[in-house]
């Protein structure tokens, strides 16, 4: 074997100067050296692009078979509820639930008269507005679109002067020891929350969690029952007003945060 053959050799797969070409024109045994990896090199090139081929086509098979199921699932969807219900049949909803557990717990609770509050009239009117407030602005922050949802640091806000006023307005009054008169008011905004508070969670479990829209619900749920402690306590002291009324408040709504996280999701459609 020649010098150069042992260049055309180590040369394979580049391409070849001139001199090396000039020499395998001339060299039986180097052509058919450079013809077997032409050859070879071809045939490996052939089988690569089938096996590219192939992993394309169950790529494609996949992807089509899912399609295939997610397009089955929606048709299905669709057959049972063809057209979708307006936000705000569910705001309605709600709000019909709140004010229904508020009329029934009010009324078995004005045995005695219709008030108990011993401030102002004026002021138990004012404060019994603002939580009426509350109360519908945070179902409607619950399930208006997304696109128009507040921060949540300014429901909080509102939430901590509404807690506030609640307890500056209170008439001062301290009839009952502070433990017993916390824990009867606790209990009673316990009884009352849990209708409103249920019907919320199963609400909200038709669209995707959200923490913001689940806080203001739950404090909208919690409304209805520090709406009737603030009508008919007769304890106006600020420390039974922040124990038994605003603390149980603001506990229920973290409690509707925490149960609506952990509920599974039946829906993620906007």
């Amino acid at each position: 074997m020649s010098p150069e053959c042992s260049r055309v050799m180590d040369s394979l797969g580049d391409v070849l100067p001139q001199e090396l070409t000039s020499h395998v024109a001339s060299c039986e045994d180097c052509q058919v050296l450079t013809g077997s990896f032409d050859q070879l090199h071809a045939s490996l090139s052939v089988t690569t692009m089938s096996l590219d081929a192939s992993a394309q086509s169950d790529d494609d098979g996949q992807t089509a078979a899912s399609l295939a199921v997610a397009r089955s699932f929606a048709l299905e969807t669709l057959a049972k509820q063809p057209q979708a219900s307006p936000w705000w049949s569910e705001l309605l909803l709600l709000l019909g639930v709140h004010a229904a557990t508020g009329g029934v717990g009010f009324a078995l609770l004005t045995h005695d008269g219709w008030m108990g509050n011993l401030a102002s009239s004026g002021v138990v009117a004012g404060v019994a507005l603002l939580i009426l407030a509350a109360m519908g602005a945070g179902a409607y922050l619950a399930f208006t679109p997304r696109r128009r949802t507040v921060p949540g640091w300014a429901v909080g806000i509102a939430a901590l002067g509404l807690g506030a006023g609640v307890v500056l307005a209170g008439s001062g009054q301290q009839t009952r020891p502070l433990l017993a008169s916390v824990l009867g008011c606790v209990g009673m905004e316990l009884a009352v929350t849990t209708v409103p508070l249920a019907v919320t969670l199963v609400l909200l479990c038709r669209s995707a969690f959200h923490p913001v829209r689940a806080l203001a619900a739950g404090l909208a749920a919690s409304s209805v029952s520090l709406l009737i402690l603030h009508l008919r306590c007769a304890e106006g002291s600020p420390s039974h007003l922040l124990l038994g009324h605003i603390t149980p408040w603001l506990a229920l709504s973290g409690l509707a945060v925490l149960l609506r996280r952990l509920l599974p999701t039946r829906s993620y459609a906007p």
